[in-house]
């Protein structure tokens, strides 16, 4: 049986792979450290809550007022932390939503200001972030009314997404259900027909393949940001070079057709992409050499 990738190393938001996979995978020999490429300095929208930074006291204040509160983590000039600041706080169509029924307060995962997190852990943002594993930027926590996370978005997520996780938690569907449920009990938005790619391999019996890197895509029908995936990351040469030491193989995550999951389970797309928690398309899950 194949040796699996610990869960958080598995679950990666599709859109992050050009910064997550290229030089780990060719064996190069590591960079020296430098400033992040291709970054765009955040500007946080000025109803983020200006917070004493008593995380406790802030969620106790924001169940009074009805709400949940948002912890959004980010980094300095962050691609895609400036991307969902732009997009889903600053200007998305459900901006006066958020601002009635949570409060967002920013931490940078590399930043030096004191937390008061609970009553019994006070630390630096830097060192909250890793208490909290935090590994991709931007992280999304969504809290309840004791301190506790209810919901937890591990990178981008597209408008229409964002949107579904906030309705998810302002509804206190957690409760009851996962986000992915959520979404799926929907109606499905037909926006999406699936793209061909000459890396992409058409294989049901994963557990034949698991012996080697695999690489295993999740898209379907509803997906809004699958074809700027292929226009964009997999067209790219370095993406492609990377894929050649992956058997990279494409799941309908809304189908109910049999297949074998990678440690020998009869599932299906469906089962198998609930089982591994991804609530998000496009999304990638990763295996190591078995």
């Amino acid at each position: 049986m194949p040796n699996r990738v610990p869960m958080y190393r598995k679950l990666i938001p599709m859109l992050c792979l050009s910064l997550t996979l290229v030089w780990p995978v060719l064996g190069a020999a590591p960079a020296a450290r430098g400033k992040v490429t291709g970054g765009v300095a955040s500007e946080h929208p000025e109803w983020f809550k200006e917070s004493f930074l008593d995380i406790a006291e802030d969620v106790s204040q924001a169940s009074e007022a009805g709400k949940h509160v948002i912890l959004f983590l980010h980094l300095n000039d962050c691609p895609y932390c400036h991307r969902m600041v732009e997009e889903n706080f600053k200007h998305a169509p459900y901006t006066d939503f958020i601002k009635e029924n949570f409060d967002v307060i920013q931490l940078n995962i590399k930043g030096d200001r004191e937390i008061a997190f609970d009553e019994k852990t006070s630390v630096s943002e830097k060192e909250l972030a890793a208490l909290l594993k935090v590994r991709y930027t931007p992280t999304v926590i969504f809290l309840d009314s004791n301190n506790k996370p209810v919901l937890r978005l591990n990178g981008y997520r597209s408008v229409r997404d964002f949107g579904y996780a906030l309705q998810f938690v302002q509804q206190k569907a957690y409760l009851e259900t996962t986000l992915s449920r959520f979404i799926e009990s929907r109606p499905p938005e037909k926006l999406y027909s699936f793209r061909d790619h000459p890396q992409l391999q058409q294989i049901t019996d994963l557990q034949a393949v698991a012996g080697e890197p695999l690489a295993i895509l999740f898209e379907d029908s509803s997906c809004d940001l699958c074809d700027e995936l292929h226009d964009g990351h997999l067209q790219q040469p370095s993406i492609r070079s990377v894929l050649e030491h992956f058997t990279f193989v494409r799941l309908d995550a809304r189908a109910s057709t049999p297949i074998i999951d990678p440690e020998g389970n009869h599932t299906t797309p469906r089962e198998f992409a609930e089982k591994l928690g991804l609530s998000y398309r496009p999304g990638i899950v990763l295996y190591d050499r078995g």
